[in-house]
């Protein structure tokens, strides 16, 4: 299967809507007829703005659970959400749905860019005592700050497998 470019899905569709069907048009342009019906019903929905790739579309982790949980709890097809929601590709969501099962129904934002060396405070030789208390106390509140952020979300991940165990 060929990626299309914008004038591609512009003619795919056009094509489509002048009365060619929907085998010849997948063949014209080497793509599935999952893919030809998902861009017609796409471009049906939105207009050819939702074509535009010019910027990657981001959702936050919130839009990303309303998304879900309307396939997971609303009983949805993947499909219909995916071409309701503007999303350019079913496979997106299912992935989505894939990790959030996968990670104990949390949202999880993946992280982007190249990876970062933790903040650590390095020891100096010749440090005066007050450095040295300064230096312990920063630490010190530094891993009560993590100690206290995996408390919550532990105790979070376990009420959300309750919830689930709860509605089974």
């Amino acid at each position: 299967m060929s990626k299309l470019t914008y004038d591609d899905k512009i003619k795919l569709y056009n094509d489509r809507k002048s009365g060619m069907s929907v085998s010849s048009v997948s063949k014209k342009y080497n793509v599935s007829m999952n893919v030809v019906n998902d861009l017609i019903s796409l471009v049906d929905k939105h207009g050819f703005g939702i074509l535009r790739t010019t910027k990657n579309r981001t959702f936050t982790p919130h839009e990303k659970e309303r998304i879900i949980n309307r396939v997971i709890l609303n009983n949805e097809s993947i499909r219909s959400v995916a071409i309701d929601e503007g999303l350019l590709s079913k496979g997106m969501l299912q992935n989505w749905i894939k990790k959030y099962t996968e990670m104990g129904y949390n949202i999880v934002e993946r992280k982007r860019g190249r990876p970062t060396m933790p903040k650590v405070t390095k020891k100096k030789n010749n440090e005066t005592d007050k450095e040295k208390i300064k230096r312990l106390e920063e630490e010190n509140l530094y891993l009560k700050a993590e100690l206290e952020y995996s408390k919550k979300l532990r105790a979070v991940v376990q009420a959300r497998k309750n919830q689930q165990q709860k509605k089974k």
